[in-house]
Formats: C-alpha cells, sequence, structure tokens
C-alpha cells in the first residue's frame, strides 16, 4: 500500500473516531439507519447559484429502520476550511421540498444551535426525541454561515436537494429554492435501539444506485431494506448505502478507493453487523493489457485484507459476485477473464462468510457475459429498476441471524 494510502487511512481512522464518539445510552445502543459516503465533490457537481453560504439546504434521505431517539452526523472531510451550520432542522418529508411542520426539530451541537465542522473534521448533533418510521422519508435542513469554497459532498444521490436563498430553516416548503440532484455536509442518521444491528452495503455505481428512479428510492440496497421490514424477525436490521458511483476498490476512480476509506465507511458506521462487498468492475474495466491479470489478483488480495480487518471487529463479511458486462465499454476477453477470476475466487476461496451471487441472478442464461435483458439499466453495464429489484431478490435473508 502508498504511503498516500496509509496517511488517508489514518485520516480516515480518527475521523471515524469522532463519528462514533457519542457513545451508549441507559437504553440501547446506536445503530445507523442512514448513511452516505463523502466524497471530494467535482467541480461540476459544486452547489449551485446561490451556493452554501449564508443560505439554507434541505435535503431528503430516506432511513431503512425507524427509532423514537435520533442523532445526526455532518462532514467536512475534504473541506479546505470550515463549514458552519447555524441552524440544522430535521422534520418528516410531505413530499418535495415540502414538510410537515408540527414534527419540525431544531439540532443542538453541544447544547448549542450553532456548530462549525473544522476542516478535514466529522461532527455529531446531540441526541434528541423524534418519532421516526422504519422506510420513511426525513428532511434535514441546514442553514449555513461560512463554508468551504470545495465541498465535501455525496454526488449520487438520485433524491433532490433544495438550495434556498437567505434563512428558509422552518419553510413549509421550498418553492423558490433551486433543485440540484446531490447531497452536502449530511453524512449519517443514527437511531438508539435495544436489539438493532446493520448491514453495509461497501460498492460502487451499481450500490450507489446509478440506473434507478430519482427520488423513488429503488436502489438495490433500499430494496433490501424494504424485504428487511416485510419480514417479522428482521424489522430490526438496517441498511446503510456506502456505494460510490466510479469507485475502485485500489486505485483511481471517483471518491477514495475502498481499502482507502474502508476504516470510515464501515467500520466507523454504528451498530455494524454484517458487511456486503460488491465492488471491483471498475478496477477490472479501467485496466489495460497486461495489467488486467495482475488487477484480478490484486482485488483478491484487497477482499481479504477486507475481511480481516471487518472479522477483527466481529462483522461477518459477504462477498458478491461482480456482475456481467459484455455490451459495455468495458468489456473484452481479457476483461471478461478477469472477471471470471475474481468471481471463482469469491464462489470457492471459502474467504467469505457467505456469497451472494449476483452474477448468476443477473446473467443473460442466453449469454452468461451479459447481464439479462430484464435486469440491463440500458449501458449492459448498470442494473435498470428491475435489475434492482432482482439483485435484492437474489439476497437469503437467512443470512442475517443473530
Amino acid at each position: 500500500m502508498s504511503r498516500s494510502s496509509i496517511r488517508w487511512l489514518l485520516v480516515f481512522a480518527l475521523v471515524g473516531l469522532v463519528a462514533t464518539s457519542g457513545g451508549q445510552d441507559t437504553n440501547g445502543h446506536w445503530v445507523g439507519t442512514w448513511a452516505s459516503a463523502p466524497q471530494l465533490t467535482e467541480t461540476k457537481n459544486l452547489p449551485p447559484p446561490p451556493g452554501l453560504t449564508s443560505n439554507t439546504l434541505r435535503q431528503v434521505v430516506h432511513v431503512s429502520i425507524g427509532g423514537k431517539r435520533l442523532r445526526l452526523r455532518f462532514s467536512n472531510a475534504f473541506g479546505k476550511s470550515p463549514v458552519t451550520m447555524t441552524s440544522v432542522h430535521v422534520a418528516a418529508s410531505a413530499g418535495g421540498g415540502a414538510i410537515k411542520t408540527e414534527t419540525d426539530h431544531a439540532l443542538t451541537f453541544q447544547g448549542k444551535p450553532v456548530a462549525t465542522i473544522p476542516t478535514t473534521g466529522t461532527i455529531l448533533s446531540d441526541a434528541f426525541d423524534f418519532d421516526l418510521p422504519p422506510l420513511s422519508n426525513v428532511a434535514v435542513t441546514i442553514h449555513f454561515g461560512e463554508t468551504s469554497t470545495n465541498a465535501t459532498g455525496h454526488p449520487g444521490s438520485r433524491t433532490t436537494s433544495y438550495l434556498q436563498t437567505g434563512n428558509a430553516i422552518s419553510a413549509t416548503n421550498m418553492n423558490a429554492a433551486i433543485r440540484t440532484e446531490h447531497w452536502y455536509i449530511l453524512t449519517g442518521i443514527d437511531v438508539l435501539a435495544e436489539a438493532s444491528a446493520a448491514i453495509v452495503t461497501l460498492g460502487d455505481s451499481i450500490t450507489d444506485g446509478r440506473g434507478s428512479t430519482t427520488d423513488g428510492n429503488n436502489r438495490w440496497p433500499d430494496n433490501l431494506a424494504q424485504r428487511l421490514q416485510a419480514n417479522a424477525t428482521k424489522k430490526n436490521i438496517a441498511v446503510l448505502n456506502q456505494g460510490v458511483g466510479g469507485n475502485c476498490v485500489l486505485r483511481g476512480g471517483l471518491g477514495s478507493p475502498a481499502l482507502d476509506r474502508f476504516e470510515r465507511d464501515v467500520l466507523g458506521q454504528n451498530g455494524v453487523r454484517w458487511l456486503i462487498i460488491l465492488e471491483g468492475v471498475n478496477d477490472i474495466g479501467g485496466s489495460r493489457g497486461t495489467n488486467t491479470a495482475l488487477v484480478a489478483s490484486e482485488l483478491i488480495a484487497a477482499y481479504v485484507q477486507m475481511i480481516v480487518r471487518a472479522h477483527a471487529q466481529n462483522i461477518r463479511v459477504f462477498g458478491g459476485t461482480i456482475l456481467p458486462f459484455d455490451g459495455s465499454s468495458y468489456f473484452s476477453p481479457e476483461h471478461e477473464a478477469a472477471r471470471q477470476t475474481v468471481n471463482d475466487w469469491i464462489r470457492t476461496s471459502g474467504k467469505f462468510d457467505a456469497v451472494i451471487d449476483f452474477d448468476t441472478a443477473m446473467r443473460d442464461p442466453q449469454n452468461p457475459s451479459r447481464l439479462a435483458p430484464a435486469a440491463d439499466g440500458g449501458d449492459h453495464l448498470h442494473p435498470g429498476v428491475r435489475g434492482y429489484e432482482m439483485m435484492a431478490e437474489a439476497i437469503n435473508l437467512k443470512l442475517f441471524a443473530e
């Protein structure tokens, strides 16, 4: 591993310590119900005018499990300067940019309404009482003071956010707002629970939900959360989506590589008991020539490293086989051979606690190197809405046993 990778691991370890420093409550333990992997936002995905400084951002997120006591996490992990939030409110979403005003609640941070997130830092709100139903949409509204010239965010939100000039912290709706399909600063919601635990889904754009419906919350981790809620014995299991579009396991790609962000995005989450790893297609697809076979072996070594690190935290790890991509720009006989090498290892090595065979579930029986027509989102790489349903259906819920 490079010195740069080691440095980032140390940084994210420190961030993770800050993020989980809220400790235990006398009535249970903290479990994440929603999470988003923070990234250095690319220029094209920065907040649109009027920008964040001195303005109001309302973001809507879709939780997995419910609860009665919450806390929120905010990140300036990639900021060049501190970010000040002069006020933060949480309310039940009434659809679009509207809120149910009777549920509107002002957050505090160490007893104060104003919070400044230090450069590269993460902060938690104080815990507060809030009636949060499972699978519900929550609106988090932030009025900012000074902010960083760059932004920590999550470009692939597949969810509309609302940016309005001035202080509109308690506005019933955001009719005058500029709309943008990105999240900024907000990275997690925890609930206080007695018997709950979380699944982290670590991946790339397929986990992040490219090809899903904007504001539809029909990514495969969302569909998995729905299946869990429909099962009387699994209602206490949360799903935390830590997919990053364009992400790689080893190097390059968008966002910090999975190896570098593992401490923050997996081990730094609260209440994690299970991890599903579905990542590597960008490493394979982005490789060239003789390097393709080397990438396959490096991916296998990276999976082993992540398994060891997760097992040290008593997290069970499930390996997802890489989906077919024949017909996409990634495909070549060499890339297909690398995918098969990695998938054969996932299935047969015995290193994972279990295997989720997405490849078998999603491939065209008549042409196994391609996605099935019903699963294909159109680019022969990403699933569509039905494909994401098929992925969730391929997961045996018995894997998530107490």
